[in-house]
């Protein structure tokens, strides 16, 4: 996060502590003053003192406080957003990039192909972003008006502290259940739901197939029941937390009668009174705070959830699977590994070991059936999986270091909902250089029809074809001394295909370039390698 960002955060966060604590005072305020109101005019009225009692001044005090907490309320709601959305800028980009690199990202084909997990990482960072504005600060302006109210208590009518004290040891027993069952309730609530939802969208999947095999009943009847048990969990839950909320409500009321209670045993009556009935109905305004205590606990088991969920994908990632810089003075011409093991992106062995020998000018064909794991060779070379070294002259490579020095261009091409420019990952590129890159690749004339590099395209507007050869562009376009090719002339006839990778050859023949196919290449001056099960 930027400076300036941190400071507007911050300013905004006291912004909203202050309103808060504004707020709190007004209804307390307002609730002391009204009933103090009250009893001077009850008092008044019995005596020759109702023709002179101006009661003109309270009156005004009373609305004033309403308005104040009105006012107040809104303003910390609005500094308070405020200051939650700027943090969630900064922690959604550190928490995404974070995720991106981590290594669970990368084996499930580094990108989040899975809608359900996605939908429960936003859930956890939302839960992140607004912890503090749900608990944090409620709990703190409670805690303060606590102590004002405890104190002030201690002074006008100290017996009423027992049956607070009382009280308030209730609500944190009830508080503790609530916090070590909430925690298991919550996280089982989240793994059911994750199951049912999974189970439940392959089901839908592949409805015809388990129709005809006479499964679907059954399978959605599963699903359907965790779906059913994780409502059962949030329920018992919600069960729990009724216990805190009960006494929460009572509290208020018990300790504003306590308050009265203890101030006339102990003699006071009359003018007296007054002010422990201002302290017992501000009391009674606390209460209504303390009712949302248990809703303050379970955003707190939210975001310690969420904090567990979401430090699965970041803690190995922050501190050894970030993208490391490439130094300056490595543009390797050949890359070795004398007996590399593949592995799938699960980290399981594929095959006996692979000898490579990756040199600049030679392009390298990896040719093998299906499932031979071409495309995790790939993702091997490049660092993406596993933690190989590979030599290169006299050094050897990390695999932080290869990330960094390699274009991976994998097959199953995505195109953006973005302009053709954007589409190409080229920076800064002059459009000379982005027009030569889709002329080598046969896309020079479809992306003048659809409006030129500026034009706004997506995913359906392109055929599979055309999609493969705006991600050849891309290599094309690549700077990096290591371009790695996932099966480059996929969905293009064999005399296009031969003829768009001849060009690509042509023009990355200062780097070292290594392709995947199915079939053998008649490429110039490459080096085949067959890979075995």
């Amino acid at each position: 996060m930027s400076t300036a960002v941190q400071s507007s955060s911050r300013k905004s966060w006291r912004l909203a502590t202050g309103f808060a604590f504004v707020a709190l005072g007004c209804a307390i305020l307002l609730g002391g003053v009204s009933a103090w109101l009250l009893g001077s005019v009850a008092i008044a009225g019995l005596s020759a003192a109702a023709f002179t009692f101006n009661f003109h001044i309270p009156a005004a005090l009373i609305r004033l406080f309403a308005v104040g907490r009105t006012a107040a309320r809104y303003g910390e709601r609005l500094a308070g957003h405020k200051a939650a959305l700027a943090d969630q800028v900064a922690r959604r980009a550190e928490l995404f990039a974070a995720m991106a690199a981590a290594p669970a990202v990368r084996q499930a084909g580094w990108q989040l192909g899975d809608d359900s997990r996605l939908a429960d990482y936003l859930d956890d960072v939302e839960d992140l972003d607004y912890a503090r504005l749900r608990a944090g600060l409620p709990a703190l302006t409670l805690g303060c008006g606590l102590a004002v109210l405890i104190a002030g208590s201690a002074v006008l009518a100290p017996l009423s502290l027992l049956p607070i004290t009382l009280l308030l040891l209730a609500i944190l027993f009830a508080g503790n259940r609530v916090a070590e069952a909430g925690a298991m309730a919550w996280g089982e609530t989240r793994s059911l739901r994750r199951g049912g939802a999974s189970r439940l969208g392959a089901a839908m999947a592949s409805a015809v197939p388990l129709k005809a095999e006479g499964a679907w009943n059954r399978e959605c009847a599963e699903a359907l029941a965790a779906l059913s048990r994780a409502d059962g969990a949030q329920l018992a839950l919600r069960r729990l937390q009724a216990m805190p909320d009960m006494i929460g409500a009572a509290f208020g009321p018990i300790a504003g009668v306590s308050v009265t209670a203890a101030a006339w045993h102990a003699g006071r009556q009359g003018t007296e009174l007054l002010a422990p009935m201002l302290l017992a109905f501000s009391w009674l305004a606390l209460g209504e705070a303390m009712n949302g205590a248990s809703r303050m606990l379970v955003a707190v088991l939210r975001r310690n959830a969420a904090r567990t969920e979401i430090g699965q994908w970041t803690r190995v990632a922050v501190a050894a699977d970030r993208r490391e810089p490439a130094p300056d003075d490595i543009a390797p011409g050949l890359l070795r590994h004398g007996a590399l093991q593949r592995r799938a992106p699960d980290g399981r062995a594929i095959g006996t070991p692979t000898a490579l020998l990756l040199a600049k000018g030679h392009p390298t064909v990896l040719v093998g059936a299906s499932g031979l794991g071409k495309t995790s060779l790939l993702k091997q070379i490049a660092g993406w999986i596993g933690d190989d070294a590979f030599a290169a002259g006299g050094r050897i490579l990390s695999v932080g270091e290869r990330r960094a020095l390699a274009s991976l261009v994998l097959h199953d091409a995505v195109i953006l909902e973005d302009t053709v420019r954007a589409n190409l990952f080229a920076g800064d590129a002059p459009d000379a250089a982005l027009w030569r890159a889709l002329e080598a690749v046969e896309m020079g004339g479809r992306i003048r029809e659809a409006g030129g590099l500026d034009a706004w395209i997506r995913q359906d507007r392109f055929s599979l074809g055309e999609v493969q050869r705006i991600n050849l562009a891309r290599a094309w376009l690549s700077s990096l001394p290591l371009v790695l090719l996932d099966e480059p002339t996929e969905h293009l006839d064999e005399e296009q295909g031969q003829r768009i990778l001849e060009r690509l050859m042509a023009h990355l023949g200062d780097r070292i370039v290594v392709i995947s196919t199915h079939r053998a290449s008649s490429l110039r001056g490459a080096r085949t390698i067959e890979l075995q099960p």
